[in-house]
């Protein structure tokens, strides 16, 4: 799932190399936080943060069948 988002947002951005993404395993969830340049936080949250909510549309999407739940975090 983190080379999913990575993908993602690398792609929005105009500076892919500062795309960090981390996957956090914790007892009830996986929480996968999102970090990119400040100049690019505008692009990935996008107007009234549709692009945001698309991102974790996919995610939740491709992550139905797991046990536990996958949020994303964009930090």
């Amino acid at each position: 799932m983190v080379e999913l988002v990575r993908f993602i947002a690398r792609s929005l951005v105009d500076t892919p190399e500062a795309v960090e993404v981390r996957e956090i395993e914790e007892q009830d969830a996986v929480v996968i936080e999102l970090r990119v340049a400040p100049d690019d936080m505008g692009k990935v949250i996008g107007k009234q943060g549709r692009i945001a909510k698309a991102i974790r549309s996919i995610v939740k999407a491709a992550t139905l069948k797991n046990a536990k739940p996958v949020f994303v975090e964009i930090l």
